[in-house]
C-alpha cells in the first residue's frame, strides 16, 4: 500500500480505492488530491481533457508509478505488487509493445504466461476475431489487428479486473462491435473494466458510471443522467421573419441559423411548429440537438 496520509477507508467491495491520490515530478503537478473508486462488476470510464492527468492516475492504478501522496488499494493491496496483481488484472495498453517477430498465437500465448493464469489460445483469437491471422507474425497485422492480439492478451484467462486504455482505435466498426459484445460477456461473469478512450459515445454507451478529469483533479462522476442532469436542448432553423417575431425567445444567431435554448423541447418545439403551421411558415433546416456527454466534456476546459 501507499503513502497513508489520509485514513485508510472502510473496507468495501471496490476494486480501485484511492483516497487524496497526488502525483508531482520535475516540479510539475500531475494529480492533485484524487478520490476514485471503482466497484467490483462495473465498467468505469476515466475521461480527460488533454493534461488532465488521467495517464498518471492510470499509471498508479496499473502498479508502473508510485504516487507522491495519497493512498491506493487495487484488488486490496498494493497494485505496485506485480507479484499479487499480476494473475488478477488484464492490461490492454495503448502501446503494447508487440514483438513483430512473434506471429499471433505466440504472441497472446506469451501473454499468458506472463500473467500466470490459465486458458486455451486459439479459443481466445476465435473470441476476439483474430483467429484467421493466427500464424501471421506481428510485424505483418494492420493496427486494428493488433489492437485485437492486445485484448486477447488482457483478457485471457478471464482476470478480476481489466484495464482499457483507448481500446478501439483503430479497430472497423464490426470489430468495435465484437470488442464490446466480448466485454458485455465478461461482465456477466463479474470482471471489472476501467476505462479510458477518447470516443465519448463509447463511454456513454457502455459505461456505468463516468469520472471527467481536468488539470489532475476529478471534476465530475456519476452515471451519464447525472453528468448530464438539468442540460438544455438547442433548437436551430433559418428564422422565416424578423426575430422579434418568433414565438420563442432567441438566444443567439450561428451561421445564418437561429438557436432556441429550451428545457423542455417537446413543448417549445411543438409550440414552435404549431406556429409555423398556423402561419404558413416553412422552417428550413430545422434541428434539435440534445446535450449530451460531449457537451459536459467541452464545459471542463471552460473551467
Amino acid at each position: 500500500m501507499t503513502d497513508t496520509t489520509r485514513p485508510a477507508p472502510p473496507a468495501t467491495d471496490d476494486v480501485i480505492r484511492a483516497s487524496g491520490l497526488g502525483c508531482s515530478y520535475d516540479g510539475h503537478v500531475a494529480v492533485s488530491d484524487l478520490d476514485l473508486t471503482v466497484r467490483r462488476g462495473e465498467l468505469y470510464a476515466l475521461l480527460g481533457t488533454n493534461g488532465a492527468g488521467k495517464t498518471t492516475t492510470l499509471e498508479v492504478l496499473e502498479g508502473h508509478r508510485r504516487p507522491t501522496t495519497g493512498r491506493v488499494e487495487v484488488l486490496g493491496g498494493d497494485p505496485a505488487d506485480r507479484a499479487r496483481t499480476r494473475p488478477r488484472v488484464g492490461l490492454m495498453l495503448q502501446d503494447s509493445g508487440l514483438a513483430g517477430e512473434l506471429t499471433v498465437r505466440e504472441s497472446v500465448a506469451l501473454s499468458g504466461a506472463v500473467a500466470g493464469r490459465a486458458d486455451d489460445v486459439d479459443a481466445v483469437l476465435a473470441r476476439v476475431g483474430i483467429d484467421h491471422r493466427a500464424d501471421a507474425r506481428v510485424l505483418q497485422l494492420s493496427g486494428g489487428e493488433k489492437r485485437r492480439v492486445d485484448f486477447a492478451g488482457a483478457i485471457w484467462g478471464t482476470p478480476e479486473l481489466v484495464f482499457l486504455d483507448e481500446p478501439t482505435t483503430g479497430l472497423d466498426p464490426e470489430a468495435r462491435d465484437r470488442l464490446w459484445a466480448v466485454v458485455t460477456e465478461l461482465r456477466e461473469a463479474g470482471v471489472t473494466f476501467l476505462l479510458t478512450t477518447h470516443y465519448l459515445e463509447e463511454a456513454q454507451q457502455h459505461a456505468d458510471r463516468i469520472g471527467l478529469m481536468h488539470r489532475g483533479t476529478l471534476r465530475r462522476e456519476g452515471t451519464v443522467a447525472d453528468l448530464t442532469a438539468g442540460s438544455t436542448t438547442t433548437v436551430r432553423f433559418v428564422a422565416p421573419v424578423p426575430l422579434d417575431d418568433l414565438p420563442l425567445p432567441v438566444a443567439r444567431t450561428e451561421n445564418g441559423l437561429v438557436v432556441v435554448e429550451t428545457a423542455d423541447p417537446q413543448r417549445d418545439v411543438a409550440a414552435l411548429l404549431a406556429w409555423a403551421a398556423d402561419a404558413g411558415h416553412e422552417l428550413e433546416r430545422l434541428s434539435a440537438h440534445e446535450s449530451g456527454l460531449d457537451d459536459v466534456f467541452r464545459s471542463l476546459s471552460h473551467a
